[in-house]
């Protein structure tokens, strides 16, 4: 089962705010508080399932309990992010941007 700790410290990793997981789970922000609140979760297992959810697609892996207690950690990336900006400048500056009437 996925710890407040271990919330809070995915979202800390990459530096997302409470806000930034509300508006991408459509949860509330008291609700991402309770989540990551000392102690037990008070919230429901949907709602630490859709956070643990954003947490993974930003990057975060988590990890069980393995004789060294639970934890989170980054994904490792198969390209190093200047590269990947790169090339998404590249495919945006390739398509033709068509102005707004």
């Amino acid at each position: 089962m996925t710890s407040s700790g271990q919330l809070r410290a995915g979202r800390g990793l990459v530096g997302l705010s409470q806000a930034d997981i509300a508006m991408s789970t459509g949860l509330s922000i008291p609700t991402i508080k309770r989540a990551e609140g000392d102690g037990r979760i008070k919230v429901s297992d949907e709602a630490v399932a859709a956070i643990q959810g954003a947490l993974e697609k930003a990057g975060i892996i988590f990890v069980e309990e393995n004789g060294e207690g639970p934890g989170v950690r980054l994904r490792k990336t198969r390209k190093p992010v200047p590269e990947r900006v790169k090339e998404a400048a590249d495919r945006a500056e390739a398509k033709p941007v068509k102005p707004k009437r």
